[in-house]
């Protein structure tokens, strides 16, 4: 467990930085070419990637899981490569994330699921993480907090959990692996609105999906787009 306030964001540092950043080709399955990107308070970049097994993967470069050869990765100001254990399990109690794989537990209910990366990175009393997350639930459009193990949910329900999960506490940067395939009108226009009070409270985004079809309107909303490919990320024409 991990205190927060190690790693309270300054204003003035990017949310995540990427400056040059070489993953270790045999450490982490990315191509090692050089990613560039900038992120500051409350912007959004979206990122279209055909492989999304490559998109977890600039992920967790993202949250400092992959070496580097060469380079720097940055959230909050803070350098991965600096960090001792403690301090960086603080800063990733400051990084939400929806993972393609789903990343559920199937021992322990969904509620436990949600709630456990804020009980193991902060020392926010969970109290406070129960009554966020059923505020968070019911928003997304689920009747409570589930309390079932995840693999009983239906597709669509453990679709608004990873939801939940991924925006609770008070995240600086949010991480979305494709977050909205096949779901419903509904349940887009309830995440596009979290999602919107997240970046005005100062969070940032990084949202990737296979094509635009996975954030559909939010483009015009978007800081930049971008495309993520083997030799690196690249601006989308008109971006």
């Amino acid at each position: 467990m991990a205190e927060t306030d190690d790693v309270f964001p300054n204003s003035l540092d990017a949310r995540l930085e990427l400056l040059d950043a070489k993953p270790q080709f045999d450490e982490s399955g990315l191509v090692s070419s050089r990613y560039n990107l900038r992120l500051n308070a409350g912007e959004c970049a979206l990122i279209e990637c055909r492989d999304m097994g490559q998109a977890a993967l600039f992920a967790d470069m993202c949250v400092g899981l992959i070496p580097l050869g060469d380079g720097h990765v940055r959230c909050m100001g803070l350098d991965w490569a600096d960090l001792d254990e403690r301090r960086s399990n603080a800063l990733r109690g400051r990084i939400g994330r929806v993972v393609m794989t789903g990343g559920w537990v199937d021992l322990y209910g969904t509620h436990m699921n949600i709630l456990w990366p804020q009980l193991h990175h902060t020392r926010i009393p969970i109290d406070r993480l129960q009554s966020q997350a059923v505020h968070l639930a019911v928003r997304l459009g689920l009747p409570g907090l589930p309390v079932i193990p995840p693999n009983r949910l239906s597709a669509m329900d453990r679709q608004r959990a990873a939801c939940v999960r991924a925006m609770m506490g008070e995240p600086a940067l949010l991480l979305l692996e494709h977050p909205m395939e096949g779901a419903s009108v509904s349940l887009m226009d309830a995440f596009l609105s979290l999602v919107t009070d997240l970046r005005d409270r100062g969070c940032a985004v990084v949202w990737m999906a296979p094509d635009e079809s996975g954030w559909g309107d939010y483009a015009s909303d978007a800081t930049i787009r971008l495309r993520l490919y083997d030799d690196g990320l690249f601006s989308m024409r008109g971006s």
